[in-house]
């Protein structure tokens, strides 16, 4: 499977992120709001950000231990199973879609007013269509060229759009009057509340950074930063453009605008001041709808990669390292809607679809962490677990009633088709156990017959953590572990062990057995309580060997007290004496490593026995 360039830092992260918020939830929606909920709009986009913390965390914790395109689909599919998977890529790739193609539109409306403000030009409906469509298949076309040139470009438009917004806030908030904030909470705090579900959605773009982890350098600390800069840095310009703006702008003429925040531009820096904003809601489009459409054409591509879709979809091209298929079907989508579909039941529809992922993805979190899954190590891990995504989980369901029938019976429908499709198609190509099967099989006491998901896991990983293997490494990989049930003696044991190194080093099986006992009878390989290192020389050249033993009721050794759990068994000639010191050195390191003897008494089989060691975090002996 090709894998995409590491090419997005920081700055590049919190672009997207911000960019992806920062649009109609601003420069529309406002004017809607006060509508509904007088000054105290304030109160419900101040509610709306504290709502959508908890998957601003759930989507950090996920992203740092799965950082792989996709996202929210990957996340989804990898701890809920496919079904809930492929219901949560088309969600995912709708939504986003759907959103960019909005804002798409966004931007020909505000050429249109700018137009009729400048020129007294009037568009026809198609006009304004051609405008978007062409919009949509430029920003197409620089998504496929490349991934790096786009996030500069959104870096650029974002470093932009937030001087203008905090020029706006420095220079308005000498003309604020007082007196425009009363009445603050006439409508009452169920106005609040409601609006607030009306302009959560503003805030949703910000997890959606999550689909290109895959392509971000140090995901463990670029994902969780960024996000968590974004979710702030837009926070307070929200709140304070806003605040502004209702302290401005008379409540008549803002009630129900489309340009709240260029009309209060316009109260303090006249004309001038409108353009400006005006050029400001047309580059917060932009960033919109090119961060979505990078975004969103990751969900076809992962779930391309899982078979869930055809396997033409996950091609990445030769020549610009991007998924440029899956990027081509998401502009074509994008421009269809854009001139064909009337969109305010899908807009709500694409929220509801939002809203939903929130809630899986909270759940999603709650279900890695009690699989007990020893590969799943997140960078960034959640605070509160698991209070506050049950809080989460709670009130998304809650804004979910509130969006009406319309987008509740087509999110129904749209959940239909994906099971239509799942039983017709997935279920025939895909068999992977997710996370929630392994805590089906911890509760009920049954075997596992797959451990993909575990190993994938450990290889993304690797990945992640830039570990390259060493000799000892691929010594664990290939090596044999024992587990052993119930209290036995050492010497039990090492009939077992040199039965199984015999054949494997094409030797002796009473040789070793003997080999083992004098060894210990020159001295004890009991190293520390619980933990023993037998280690012998065998004769030939060229030979080397690992064997791992978890005994979780321990192995009894002669002369020693406490009872072994974990042994790592080497043998090997003479000329491989100086690695032989070196896997003791390895072992040595991993033996010291935080709470290693509880993952390695809890782990669920020996896959996972040899997971463990393979994401040991001990310093890899590149000559070995």
């Amino acid at each position: 499977m090709a894998q995409m360039k590491r090419e997005l830092g920081l700055a590049n992260v919190f672009a997207v992120a911000a960019g992806a918020m920062i649009s109609s939830g601003l420069f529309v929606l406002p004017g809607i709001a006060f509508a509904k909920a007088g000054p105290g709009m304030i109160l419900s986009y101040l509610v709306a950000s504290i709502l959508i913390i908890p998957s601003v965390l759930s989507q950090a914790e996920l992203g740092t231990a799965m950082p792989r395109a996709g996202g929210t689909y990957f996340f989804v599919e990898r701890s809920l199973g496919s079904m809930m998977g492929l219901f949560s890529g088309f969600a995912n790739w709708l939504s986003l879609a759907l959103k960019s193609a909005f804002a798409v539109v966004g931007i020909a409306v505000l050429v249109e007013v700018v137009l009729q403000t400048s020129f007294s030009a009037q568009l026809s409906p198609w006009q304004l269509k051609g405008i978007a469509a062409a919009c949509c298949l430029a920003f197409t076309m620089l998504n496929i060229v490349s991934v790096k040139h786009t996030s500069r470009f959104q870096v650029l438009l974002v470093a932009a759009l937030l001087s203008i917004l905090a020029l706006f806030m420095l220079v308005g908030s000498r003309s604020v009057e007082a007196v425009r904030y009363t009445g603050f909470l006439d409508k009452g705090w169920p106005a609040v509340l409601a609006t607030a579900g009306l302009v959560f959605v503003s805030f949703g773009g910000l997890t959606k950074v999550a689909s290109i982890a895959e392509e971000v350098k140090d995901p463990g600390k670029n994902l969780p930063s960024g996000m968590i800069l974004a979710w702030f840095a837009v926070t307070v310009l929200y709140l304070g453009v806003i605040i502004i703006t209702v302290g401005v702008v008379d409540g008549e003429e803002l009630n129900g605008s489309h340009m709240p925040i260029s009309l209060g531009a316009s109260k303090f820096a006249g004309s001038w001041g409108f353009a400006l904003l005006g050029l400001a809601a047309i580059a917060a489009f932009i960033t919109t709808a090119n961060g979505g459409i990078l975004a969103a054409s990751r969900s076809p591509m992962a779930m391309s990669r899982d078979r869930l879709l055809p396997s033409r979809l996950a091609h990445v091209s030769d020549r610009f390292k991007t998924p440029h298929i899956s990027i081509l079907l998401t502009g074509g989508f994008m421009i269809t809607a854009i001139v064909c579909l009337d969109i305010e039941s899908l807009v709500k529809t694409a929220s509801t679809l939002m809203i939903i992922l929130f809630i899986l993805v909270n759940a999603s979190v709650i279900i890695m962490r009690e699989s007990k899954i020893q590969s799943y190590r997140p960078k960034f891990k959640s605070p509160l677990y698991p209070y506050i995504h049950i809080f989460a989980i709670i009130a998304y369901s809650l804004l979910i009633i509130d969006m009406g029938t319309v987008p509740l019976l087509i999110t129904a429908a749209f959940i239909g088709a994906s099971a239509a499709w799942y039983l017709l198609y997935v279920s025939r190509h895909v068999s992977r156990a997710s996370a929630v099967m392994h805590i089906v099989a911890r509760v009920t006491d049954r075997e596992l017959k797959t451990v993909t998901l575990e190993n994938e896991l450990r290889d993304i990983l690797i990945e992640r953590d830039e570990i390259i293997e060493d000799r000892f490494d691929k010594l664990v990989r290939d090596c044999t572990i024992l587990d052993v049930s119930g209290e036995q003696n050492a010497e039990t044991t090492f009939r077992e062990v040199s039965g199984i190194l015999a054949e494997r080093l094409g030797t002796d099986e009473y040789v070793l057995f003997e080999k083992f006992l004098h060894r210990e009878t020159e001295g004890g390989t009991v190293v520390q309580p619980g933990f023993a290192i037998p280690h012998i020389v065998v004769e030939g050249e060229k030979k080397f060997d690992v064997l791992l033993v978890r005994a979780r009721e321990g192995i009894k050794f002669l002369g020693v007290q406490e009872r072994v759990k974990i042994m790592f068994v080497l043998a090997g000639s003479k000329d491989e004496r100086n690695y032989h010191l070196r896997a003791l050195m390895a072992i040595a390191q991993i033996a010291q490593e935080k709470q290693f003897e509880q993952r390695w008494l809890t782990a669920r089989d020996v896959e996972a026995l040899r997971n463990l060691i393979l994401l040991s975090t001990r310093k890899r002996d590149a000559k070995a």
